[in-house]
């Protein structure tokens, strides 16, 4: 049951050495609810308990890498003795023994890339196993992922000992099988020397108006510092507390629905477009608070697992039909290892809109007909649910997309699903779980009829409109654009 490591930890050039392959005779697996792991015998006879640290330095205890190669990719938030004290830990659990033979002799240091003109993996690239038999490859440094098999890691992990030529032969893969992978890595600068690609900048479009963004500022240091704070939202009590207080204004909403619409039908007649504006800046805040929902819920979940330092790396505004709104990259979210961790940091958003709308609810019913307060909080229950109804729809990128994309565990799910039709009409293979081809050939057609029915609709509204109203105008910009656009063709 044990294995072998020679030399002992207390030998002067400890970094150097490699780290012996303990697969063979144990398993590690993680604690139904809890974040610790467990190093155990295939029969279960043997067991110890391990931190999720711990358990991200053992994936790579393979026979391939030395202790400060595992250092390394683990990262810099962890003491930089991390692993050696790892290893001194197996040898007291008595999984790991050294071997008296070796006492006094160095242990060769590896050559993982004995050509250096052979691709290789960068050093702080990380790999995150997940419950659903995948694997997550993540480069904290340029923010990119890679969702992969178990045999495509193994393939990937072989790039650091292996040229690619003898790849192809262990594992039986064929080249331009490989050859895409490899690009695959380039371009998410998973390979060292590689970077993410810059965005194409072609010439511009008039669809180019109805959605940009505006990056503004990292929030990741201000969310660290008041996280802990708000420790409490998440807990079982909270959850309880929340879940009786909405369902009690569902109730209380859905009982005066049609005096709700009649105030609402009378607020436009008598108030008109003097509504409008505060209607966007009440719009504003709701997603402004949607936002940071997302943004805490992702740190209060980060911070189980410290040794992958994820974050909430940017927030800003971007532009929709030229309405601004707020937004909050959270794609770290796709590292954690619970489904449940993942389809919160998707749901807070609407959860948060759903709890300003029961507030405004009871605000509207505690207040005098006609005041300021009653017409405020009647818009900001109206500003809330309504950009619910918008989040919620799986056919745009908003939240209901990726509330989809969190609850099949399906990433890049419209792609995806059109991948998959392209790939039976042109009678490839499919690639996919029995379960998930079934998702995607539902969503495709849904998802190509609704984005030809919103283009299409606003073309026809911009053109019907613009002939309609400044016709001579509108006829010379676009034969100005026409022409820009066409000629001369970018090379």
């Amino acid at each position: 049951m044990n294995n072998t490591i020679h030399p002992p930890p207390n030998q002067p050039d400890y970094n150097n050495w490699i780290c012996p392959d303990i697969t063979t005779y144990w398993k590690l697996s993680q604690q139904r609810d809890s974040s610790q792991f467990i190093l155990h015998t295939p029969d279960n006879h043997h067991h110890h308990q391990f931190s999720p640290p711990e358990a991200q330095a053992l994936r790579y205890f393979t026979g391939h890498y030395t202790v400060n190669q595992i250092q390394q990719k683990l990262g810099e938030t962890l003491p930089p003795n991390f692993v050696k004290q790892l290893l001194q830990k197996l040898i007291t659990l008595n999984i790991l023994a050294p071997e008296p033979s070796h006492l006094n002799q160095p242990y060769p240091t590896p050559s993982l890339n004995p050509n250096p003109n052979q691709p290789h993996l960068k050093s702080s690239l990380q790999w995150i196993q997940h419950t659903d038999n995948y694997w997550i490859l993540r480069n904290p440094e340029d923010r990119t992922f890679l969702q992969l098999n178990n045999q495509t890691k193994t393939v990937i992990n072989a790039l650091e000992h292996l040229p690619p030529n003898a790849i192809c032969q262990t594992y039986n893969i064929p080249p331009n099988q490989l050859r895409t992978l490899l690009q695959q890595l380039a371009a998410t600068a998973m390979l060292e020397g590689t970077k993410p690609p810059k965005p194409r900048r072609g010439k511009f479009t008039p669809l180019q108006l109805l959605y940009f963004r505006i990056p503004l500022f990292n929030p990741d240091p201000w969310l660290s510092r008041h996280v802990e704070n708000l420790s409490w939202i998440w807990t079982k009590h909270f959850a309880f507390t929340l879940s009786l207080f909405l369902t009690i204004s569902l109730i209380i909403g859905l009982h005066q629905r049609q005096e709700i619409l009649a105030i609402g039908q009378k607020l436009i007649t008598t108030e008109g477009s003097n509504l409008f504006l505060p209607f966007i800046l009440l719009t504003l805040l709701v997603v402004s608070l949607h936002e940071l929902g997302h943004a805490f819920t992702l740190k209060h979940y980060a911070n189980q697992v410290p040794h992958l330092n994820l974050q909430v790396s940017e927030m800003g505004l971007f532009f929709m039909f030229l309405m601004p709104a707020a937004y909050t990259n959270t794609s770290d979210a796709y590292c954690l290892m619970k489904q449940y961790q993942r389809v919160l940091v998707v749901a807070a958003g609407v959860l948060c809109q759903l709890i300003i709308a029961a507030i405004a609810l009871w605000l509207w019913n505690g207040s005098v007909s006609g005041s300021w307060l009653f017409t405020t909080s009647y818009l900001l229950m109206g500003a809330a649910l309504f950009t619910v109804a918008l989040n919620l729809n799986p056919l745009a990128k908003f939240d209901g997309y990726y509330l989809a994309v969190a609850l099949t565990g399906i990433n890049n799910l419209r792609s995806r699903s059109f991948k998959f039709y392209g790939n039976l009409l042109r009678r490839k293979p499919i690639q996919e779980r029995p379960r998930d081809a079934w998702i995607l050939a539902a969503y495709a057609p849904f998802s190509f009829l609704y984005l030809q029915f919103v283009f299409g609709f606003i073309l026809y509204r911009v053109v019907g409109w613009s002939f309609a109203n400044i016709p001579t105008l509108a006829m010379s910009l676009l034969v100005l654009w026409a022409i820009y656009f066409y000629f001369p063709r970018d090379q």
